[in-house]
């Protein structure tokens, strides 16, 4: 399918994960894709392996949460490309502590990556969309924002703060034909939930309806969904792509 071909899109965190997912389900569908990350992959690193797919993406190392590596690195895919059509922001770190051992450093960091980060994106990137009268802008929120999480302050401020934002956004918008919605995941299959153990895998699945965790491919599929124009008459919604934990 070539869904979005000539759309050019841009995701944060992109080299891993949800994001390396995100990237590659808009490659395969025609997009022209720039992947944005604090950390990129070795040269001898595979990122992209098909050749028909690697031409039409470009990575880019960005730290989210500085307004003048957010700036220099949508001035580069402006100059390249001429307009922005999608944005996901999806970059987000965690450091989790219960409160009372939280540093201040734990706090910020994490806000400063997963919610001043979206801003910094999204208002580097919007008014190329706002020219054309048309963009979609996807967050990735999480669960934990809508119910938040024992150790986890900070990552589940940042979360909801998506969530505000993003409805805020819509309505800001909605005008300009720039739709945006966000998705809050579950329990997801990434390489920082593979260090788990099977007792504390099993004390997570026991919880969800569906008795399995999400694949990025998962979240991804969703993404799309809402980029298409399937999805042209949502916007300020939040998605649980979370297997039923949340209902």
């Amino acid at each position: 399918m070539d869904r979005f071909k000539e759309k050019v899109v841009v995701v944060t965190g992109g080299c891993r994960g949800i994001g390396k997912a995100i990237v590659e389900k808009f490659l395969e569908e025609g997009a022209f894709v720039y992947a944005w990350d604090f950390k990129i992959p070795e040269e001898n690193e595979p990122f992209i392996e098909d050749d028909s797919l690697k031409q039409r993406v470009r990575i880019i190392q960005v730290d989210v949460s500085s307004a003048e590596s957010v700036e220099n690195a949508a001035q580069k895919v402006l100059d390249e490309s001429g307009k922005v059509d999608i944005l996901v922001n999806n970059a987000g770190i965690t450091r989790d502590n219960l409160l009372l051992r939280m540093s201040e450093n734990e706090w910020d960091s994490v806000l400063n990556t997963n919610l001043k980060g979206s801003f910094l994106c999204t208002k580097a990137l919007v008014r190329s969309m706002m020219n054309q009268r048309w963009g979609r802008i996807i967050n990735i929120s999480s669960i934990v924002g809508e119910i938040g999480n024992a150790g986890q302050a900070n990552y589940s401020a940042s979360k909801a703060g998506l969530i505000g934002f993003t409805k805020s956004l819509a309505k800001e918008l909605a005008s300009r034909n720039i739709l945006v919605n966000a998705i809050a995941p579950g329990y997801v299959r990434t390489a920082m939930t593979d260090k788990l153990t099977p007792e504390q895998k099993e004390m997570f699945l026991k919880n969800i309806p569906l008795r399995r965790e999400a694949e990025p491919e998962d979240i991804a599929k969703v993404v799309l969904f809402l980029a298409s124009d399937d999805a042209s008459y949502i916007t300020g919604q939040v998605i649980n792509v979370d297997g039923g934990l949340v209902m």
